[in-house]
């Protein structure tokens, strides 16, 4: 396993992905539509997040990495996000990560958040806040997996929910 960037070389097995994860209603956590005849597009303004190209009204720079396995199969996406706002506070912190419904339950959620980990010190962090909703234990799990240190529950007023908030340290990786 390993964390890349997004690219058309992994459009087969990203597109498959895809439409689960957009039939679960989580569409969200890959960034933008894309159109299946100009998939390349779709790579370029997810790669150009990084650096703040495209970002819409309020969002910060965020990289994106994909994780795919030795066959070169989408597994997951991450979302490393280089600051907070006040939304990014309560609800999303710095990563957010998502695995294919298809590949659920194997250890990949643990995996891909420990791979993100360097990526986000390399970006400067010191330390990630990671979030989850209270009710999604499993996302719990692997967030204090990683080391993730429980803070408190806040409510997100735009999503009704209760979230689970958890600092890790990257010092002390």
């Amino acid at each position: 396993m390993k964390l890349v960037r997004p690219s058309a070389q992994y459009k087969a097995s990203f597109t498959e992905a895809a439409r689960e994860i957009e039939a679960e209603g989580l569409g969200g956590f890959l960034k933008a539509s894309y159109d299946e005849n100009d998939f390349q597009k779709y790579c370029d303004t997810v790669n150009n997040l990084a650096h703040g190209i495209g970002l819409a009204a309020g969002n910060v720079s965020e990289t994106i990495f994909w994780m795919v396995d030795d066959s070169d199969n989408f597994i997951g996406n991450v979302s490393i996000r280089h600051s907070l706002t006040d939304h990014l506070f309560i609800f999303g912190g710095h990563i957010g990560y998502i695995i294919a419904p298809r590949s659920r339950g194997r250890g990949y959620g643990t995996l891909i958040l420990m791979l993100s980990l360097p990526e986000a010190s390399a970006l400067g962090l010191d330390k990630v806040l990671v979030t989850c909703d209270n009710t999604n234990t499993a996302s719990a799990r692997i967030i204090e997996k990683n080391g993730g240190i429980f803070e408190n529950e806040m409510y997100s007023e735009t999503r009704k929910v209760w979230k689970r908030r958890y600092w890790i340290d990257l010092r002390q990786r």
